[in-house]
């Protein structure tokens, strides 16, 4: 095991684990290499560890700090045990990872500290290579600029909010770090002069980048404009070198899933988010 304290560094150990199975890994890649090339992102340095048989990496995992810990598919069962002890000592708020594999490692952390494990969402990870694209709906899409710096951090707070995520940085901040494109670019859908959708595509792998957040407000949603505004930010990105696409949807809402599949993105692997109840 190996404990890592710079995004470059682990990258540099785990890349060929993790890009064997891109799609699967793209939160751990992104993620990482956010914190490798924009460190002020975060408040409190990310941990980064890695687990090894020998020379072979089989399992590799991460946390930014207040966040969840998140976890790697396990090329040896005997890997969980490993990320077990990597975490002894810290107060992890949740886990987030393969299902089968979260769901064990949430077990035995429940056991191993006393805390409760409550798995609070089942996710989907999709892929596209190629846009089906969407019928029209009016309007066009624009990046973000300093003209919505105010809608940025009011949506963000929107999406969190209705996503059930724990909101710990500063919406203003989030605005303004979107605003300098630090790790994400954020682009919004327009219609009759309004801006009725939002949309960021960051996270960057060797050949993918993933799409996300995606927030419409409740008023504006039914009328095809996040489909759009996703169909042309993918299209984008595939156009600018990108072989894959790649985003996380909430299993409990079938629109989400039904409008994505339409748009080209197929189902890889499911993964589970759990929260740790400390208090009990």
């Amino acid at each position: 095991m190996r404990h890592w304290d710079d995004g470059a560094q682990f990258l540099a150990a785990a890349s060929e684990f993790l890009v064997a199975r891109e799609a699967e890994h793209n939160l751990l890649l992104g993620l990482a290499g956010v914190a490798a090339q924009h460190p002020g992102n975060y408040r409190e340095p990310p941990q980064f560890v890695t687990v090894h048989d020998g020379g072979r990496v089989i399992a590799a995992t991460l946390r930014t700090p207040p966040n969840n810990v998140i976890l790697s598919e396990l090329a040896d069962a005997r890997a969980l045990e490993v990320l077990i002890e990597a975490w002894c000592g810290e107060v992890l708020p949740g886990a987030i990872g393969p299902s089968a594999t979260v769901g064990e490692f949430a077990e035995r952390w429940a056991s191993h500290t006393g805390v409760r494990a409550v798995c609070e969402m089942q996710q989907r990870i999709f892929k596209l290579e190629r846009v089906a694209p969407p019928r029209p709906a009016p309007g066009s899409w624009r990046d973000v600029d300093e003209r919505d710096r105010a809608l940025l951090a009011a949506w963000w707070r929107a999406f969190s909010v209705e996503a059930g995520a724990a909101i710990h940085d500063d919406p203003a901040a989030v605005a303004d770090r979107w605003l300098r494109r630090a790790g994400r670019v954020m682009s919004v859908w327009e219609a009759g002069g309004e801006v009725v959708s939002l949309a960021g595509v960051g996270g960057e792998t060797p050949n993918g980048v993933r799409v996300g957040p995606v927030y419409t407000p409740p008023e504006q949603r039914g009328r095809g404009y996040a489909s759009n505004l996703v169909a042309a930010l993918s299209e984008r990105a595939l156009a600018t070198g990108r072989r894959f696409c790649f985003l996380f949807t909430d299993l409990a809402n079938p629109t989400s899933n039904r409008i994505y599949q339409a748009l080209g993105y197929a189902a890889v692997t499911d993964v589970d988010q759990y929260r740790f109840d400390h208090n009990i």
